[in-house]
């Protein structure tokens, strides 16, 4: 680490503190939730500065900038904020390098050996953001995709998978998997694939609905295609996809009635001793 930045830091901390809450208290427009009295812009420039004064005074490897950076992660303040506390530090500390130091040969080596002592931060802080940013994303999109395709018992050995949204090969995967683990979980015998409110049935998604088909019936169940829509049924028959292996249902409902016919049950109507039903 250039040891005479560091001195410089070092010696005008105060001016420099100063002039970097001066600085970043200009910027508190761009980060309105800070001006809550329990969580205002003061608080987090005070932590923001102890820390990268703790880094910079105390360790003397720039490459290793990564405990310092879940220090300040766990600041919990905005990327952007970071990001232009880490400039306005620079600048800083570049304008009392400016006041303090003569000789231009100097000032331009200081003004380098800043950069070297700021940028290693900035690119981990970068880094380790986006890192965390995709494994949160990674993270929810499977919540997502699991919340997305669950099977449901509704009746006694009867279940209902409702499916929203297109279908892509990933999610059908995943589709297939919560079916068959499904039927096994729930013991049913009949399930019903709700496409309701899948937008578009071409080829493919017909494609993924009999391979989950045809698995419900190789585990000993069986299965019942429900929420036909007549564009979707156009569709179907435009495309000529058959789907002649299994029953199909224009809605839930019709479904429901066909499901407990297969398991010998059926709806009956229960008149009370006044004769009302």
């Amino acid at each position: 680490m250039p040891k005479v930045v560091i001195k410089y830091i070092k010696d005008k901390r105060k001016e420099i503190n100063e002039a970097w809450m001066r600085k970043m208290a200009e910027e508190l427009p761009e980060f309105p939730n800070y001006r809550a009295p329990n969580q205002n812009l003061s608080n987090a420039n005070d932590n923001f500065v102890d820390v990268i004064y703790t880094y910079l005074l105390n360790i003397e490897n720039t490459d290793d900038v990564r405990d310092f950076i879940k220090k300040i992660m766990k600041l919990e303040v905005p990327i952007n904020y970071l990001s232009i506390g880490l400039q306005v530090f620079r600048r800083v500390v570049m304008e009392v390098i400016k006041r303090s130091e003569k000789d231009p040969e100097n000032l331009l080596e200081l003004y380098e050996h800043t950069d070297r002592v700021v940028e290693p931060i900035f690119n981990q802080l970068i880094k380790d953001t986006t890192e965390t940013w995709e494994r949160t994303i990674s993270i929810q999109k499977s919540e997502l995709l699991e919340l997305s395709a669950p099977l449901i018992p509704i009746l006694d050995r009867i279940s209902v998978m409702p499916l929203v949204g297109t279908i892509d090969t990933e999610r059908a995967k995943l589709i297939m998997e919560n079916l068959l683990q499904g039927v096994i979980d729930h013991h049913a015998e009949v399930v019903l694939i709700d496409i309701t409110g899948v937008p578009v049935v071409d080829t493919m998604v017909a494609h993924h609905i009999i391979q989950a088909s045809e698995a419900v019936r190789l585990v000993g169940s069986k299965c019942i295609l429900v929420g036909i829509r007549p564009e979707i049924a156009q569709t179907i028959v435009n495309l000529g996809i058959e789907l002649d292996q299994f029953p199909t249902k224009s809605s839930l409902q019709r479904g429901i009635e066909e499901a407990l016919k297969i398991t010998e049950r059926k709806v009956i109507t229960i008149t009370e001793g006044n004769g009302k039903q």
